[in-house]
């Protein structure tokens, strides 16, 4: 065979694997992709709307490289079944939804396989308030938490204790990460006697006191508070992480801090995202 012949030969050689690899890693690549859609509300609350604006710019670069798609939007009738079916996962950024329809879809998508990441405010719950405690499914089932019952100010890093054992989003987590600040809440019910729920993380004791007031209410130095949960018969996580700080106290209303900032934080949502979407 002649050398012109051994060189066409090498290039149609080559030609043909690199058709099969770019072909192979397209297959792969649309086997994986799955696709996201977050909904939100620009509520009066600087510090989620500072929180909002950073999960959009996060949430598009991680989709990038982890070959999933993301889509945001404030049109909260978008919540149907319909628009739902083309989503794997539905992310609440400090918002959750109020018209009885939407609430009904959102249930109906999670009974059906559904993969969900809440945040904040997402399960927040008051009666009295304008956020009543008026969706017996969504607070008590299945996030079963109940109502609301405080907060620590201002908001402070915290340590947390990683709980979840062999759970995948926690399994790769070292046992205990360092948070950005967080406004952090308390909850009415006791997660631990809920059979349905298993705790994530946790604030560990090395971060008492953890909140510096004015009001002593405000700052905790005991106590057991879960921060990162999932409902064992839905893929859903729920992180109580979703406020920056703010400079009101300097009264320029500058952001802070930056949720996804911290590292650990950020593979933490990413692996929860991960793992509702299959």
């Amino acid at each position: 065979m002649t050398k012109t012949s051994h060189t066409v030969l090498r290039v149609i050689a080559l030609c043909a694997f690199v058709f099969c690899f770019s072909n192979g890693f397209a297959q792969n690549a649309k086997h994986k992709t799955f696709h996201v859609i977050a909904f939100y509300h620009e509520y009066h609350d600087l510090a989620h709307i500072s929180f909002v604006h950073d999960a959009n710019k996060f949430f598009p670069e991680m989709a990038k490289k982890y070959n999933f798609t993301y889509d945001s939007t404030k049109d909260w009738t978008k919540l149907n079944a319909e628009f739902l079916s083309k989503y794997q996962v539905i992310l609440f950024l400090d918002s959750r939804p109020e018209d009885p329809a939407q609430r009904k879809a959102f249930q109906t998508y999670m009974k059906n396989g559904g993969g969900w990441l809440g945040f904040h405010f997402a399960a927040f719950a008051l009666t009295p308030s304008e956020y009543n405690a008026d969706w017996d499914w969504y607070h008590n089932e299945f996030l079963g938490s109940g109502q609301y019952v405080s907060n620590t100010w201002h908001p402070t890093s915290a340590i947390l204790r990683n709980e979840g054992g062999d759970h995948p989003v926690t399994k790769d987590m070292p046992p205990t990460i360092k948070t950005t600040p967080n406004e952090w809440y308390r909850w009415e019910k006791d997660l631990t006697k809920n059979p349905d729920i298993k705790i994530l993380f946790s604030i560990d004791s090395s971060s008492f006191p953890l909140g510096n007031g004015p009001k002593q209410s405000e700052i905790w130095h005991s106590g057991y508070y879960p921060v990162v949960w999932t409902n064992k018969n839905y893929k859903m996580v729920y992180f109580n992480m979703g406020h920056n700080d703010m400079d009101y106290d300097g009264h320029t209303n500058a952001t802070l801090s930056h949720t996804f900032d911290s590292p650990m934080e950020a593979k933490l949502i990413l692996n929860a995202l991960m793992w509702v979407a299959k």
